[in-house]
């Protein structure tokens, strides 16, 4: 176990094998390269990749196929060996999301740049992929579309 500062959670103890381990780090943020998932809540399919370095330094996240069930991509043998992918059920993707202003119903996520993460071994990238129709900015709800109301903030994490 491990305690972490956060400027969102305050000071959490997270089980440092859920660290998410970046070679590179990721674009903009290349010293950063350790994070951790925290949900959102139970109930939501938000969650926030937290840097383990930089208190104030926290994604937020989901899983593309919530809201975009026909997302698709390839994942080229660089990276399969990079990350050292044995089988699909090793991969875990996600997709930062922006909220524009703060407006829910104006969220965008970015398909361009899915993060990879292999489920046995913490490592991840973010991958751009090539030759793409995708964009950074896919709205999560239809702009005609009322979005839903957010949970609560409260979340299971141990504080130190």
């Amino acid at each position: 176990m491990k305690t972490i500062d956060t400027l969102r959670f305050g000071k959490i103890t997270i089980d440092e094998r859920k660290i998410i381990h970046f070679d590179r780090g990721i674009p903009a943020y290349s010293s950063e390269r350790e994070f951790v998932i925290i949900p959102y809540n139970s109930e939501s399919p938000y969650l926030f990749m937290q840097s383990i370095k930089s208190p104030d330094l926290a994604f937020f996240i989901t899983s593309p196929y919530i809201f975009f069930p026909d997302y698709e991509f390839e994942i080229s043998d660089d990276i399969v060996a990079e990350l050292g992918f044995e089988s699909p059920d090793d991969v875990l993707t996600y997709v930062i999301i922006t909220v524009p202003g703060g407006s829910v119903r104006d969220m965008t996520a970015n398909l361009l740049a899915p993060i990879l993460i292999n489920t046995r071994t913490m490592k991840a990238k973010q991958n751009v992929i090539e030759n793409s129709e995708y964009t950074t900015k896919h709205r999560l709800f239809p702009e005609s579309a009322a979005p839903a109301k957010p949970k609560s903030m409260k979340i299971g994490i141990k504080r130190g």
